[in-house]
């Protein structure tokens, strides 16, 4: 039995409320490699150029920006 049919075999006795988990699986370890790379590198760059890269800011602050209330969670 070829590995394929291995995984068509087990994909038979999955329960359909897991399926959703075994096809984000399966869509993940099929994505195209080179387009998230390219992403990656482009985020990486967007960084470097960024003159503000390094600041910190409080946790605060950033609950602020991001529009959440630190006392609701």
């Amino acid at each position: 039995m070829s590995e394929k049919e291995l995984a068509y075999n087990l994909l038979e006795n999955v329960p359909e409320y897991k399926l959703g988990y075994v096809i984000a699986y399966l869509q993940g370890i099929t994505a195209d490699e080179a387009a998230d790379d390219a992403f990656c590198e482009k985020l990486c760059r967007e960084y470097e150029a960024d003159p503000d890269k390094g600041d910190m800011i409080s946790i605060e602050e950033m609950a602020k920006i991001s529009g959440v209330d630190l006392n609701a969670i």
